[in-house]
């Protein structure tokens, strides 16, 4: 740099003050454009976290002195939902703690680096526990296997749950999972109704809890990115028959109409307005 500037002193003394300029210029350049990149990831962090803070403090999802399991699938979200949950559980109040625990199908083609899932959880002072399950597709031919394979991690979430002595589970689900649920239950089940922010289960003495709420899945796509999330392997043969896909494209097509759709739908859930529905009927509608 010191030889480029002594090149321009003696080969360009008339115009010394306008060369030192787009040195300087080039110089800068690079850095501006790193700054530039920094302070658009911190804002996209800061986002995310204002998000995060809004659901749990809107629907009072964690409390003084709760114990509350993280199922750890390895996927974006729920990576993104230990580094939140971790990072919050560091703040004065309420105090709270969190177990991690990584769920084994042993039946579906896997290939985990629990070596990373481990580094990640102890990046925030969070333990992570494994534990194996499997489950099979034909002893209900009614269920598709994605419910069973669902049904069966949550059953396992539940048992380790209990025994390490939790009243709390959090699952990584966000405001585009619980949007294309109720057009799911919609299309398909005839009911209004989706994964709310929090269920208490009384007869399992637990609570659900969906802290990510309010959270984009967009910009957890982007935090992965800021962060590279190690991407996690899996082959699941049943993966082609899930309708959630189809319900991804369908909250696009209707944030191409109207970009606040998502925030309608949203409030449309404590919005219903039973005088202009139909009544209910005790026979099923002529087709």
């Amino acid at each position: 740099m010191f030889n480029l500037v002594l090149l321009i002193v003696f080969t360009d003394k008339d115009n010394l003050f306008p060369s030192l300029c787009r040195l300087f210029r080039l110089f800068l350049h690079p850095i501006s454009e790193n700054m530039a990149q920094y302070n658009a990831d911190e804002k996209l962090i800061r986002l995310i976290n204002r998000r995060f803070n809004k659901g749990v403090v809107q629907y009072k999802l964690i409390e003084e002195g709760d114990k509350i399991l993280v199922g750890l699938s390895g996927g974006k979200d729920s990576l993104a939902l230990v580094e939140l949950l971790g990072k919050r559980s560091q703040i004065f109040k309420p105090r709270f703690s969190v177990v991690a625990v990584h769920v084994v199908m042993t039946n579906i083609p896997y290939q985990t680096d629990l070596n990373y899932l481990k580094k990640h959880t102890d990046a925030y002072g969070i333990p992570l526990l494994v534990y194996e399950t499997s489950f099979d597709a034909s002893t209900d031919t009614r269920k598709s296997p994605c419910f069973l394979c669902s049904w069966n991690r949550r059953k396992a979430l539940f048992t380790v749950a209990k025994e390490q002595g939790c009243n709390k589970i959090a699952l990584g689900h966000h405001m585009d999972d619980i949007l294309e649920t109720l057009l799911m239950n919609m299309t398909y089940q005839g009911a209004f109704g989706t994964m709310p922010p929090k269920l208490v289960m009384r007869k399992f003495d637990m609570t659900i809890i969906r802290p990510m709420c309010l959270v984009h899945e967009a910009d957890l796509v982007a935090l992965a990115a800021i962060r590279k999330y190690k991407k996690q392997k899996k082959n699941c043969p049943y993966e082609t028959q899930s309708s959630r896909s189809s319900m991804k494209d369908i909250l696009r097509q209707l944030e191409s109409m109207n970009p606040e759709a998502r925030y309608s739908m949203w409030g449309s859930m404590n919005n219903i307005q039973s005088e202009l529905l139909p009544e209910a009927a005790d026979s099923e509608p002529v087709n």
